[in-house]
C-alpha cells in the first residue's frame, strides 16, 4: 500500500472514531433534555463522518493510481 493510501486510511479511521464519540455525546445530551447540546454534537458528528468518507474515497483513488483498475 502506498504511503498516500495508508495516510488516508488512518485519517478516515480517526474521523470515524471522532464521529462515534460525538454521536455518543449527542445521545447523552438528548436523554438529559439538553437538545441544543445534542444538536451541536450531532452536527459535529456529521462533519466528521463526511470527512471520514472523503478520506476513504481518497484512499481508494490512491490504490487505483498505484495498482490500476481491476
Amino acid at each position: 500500500m502506498s504511503k498516500k493510501a495508508a495516510e488516508h486510511h488512518r485519517k478516515a479511521a480517526e474521523h470515524a472514531t471522532h464521529a462515534a464519540q460525538h454521536h455518543t455525546e449527542a445521545g447523552k445530551h438528548h436523554d438529559s433534555g439538553h437538545h441544543e447540546k445534542a444538536a451541536h454534537h450531532a452536527h459535529t458528528a456529521h462533519g466528521h463522518a463526511s470527512h471520514a468518507r472523503y478520506h476513504a474515497e481518497e484512499a481508494a483513488r490512491a490504490h487505483t493510481e498505484e495498482h490500476g483498475k481491476k
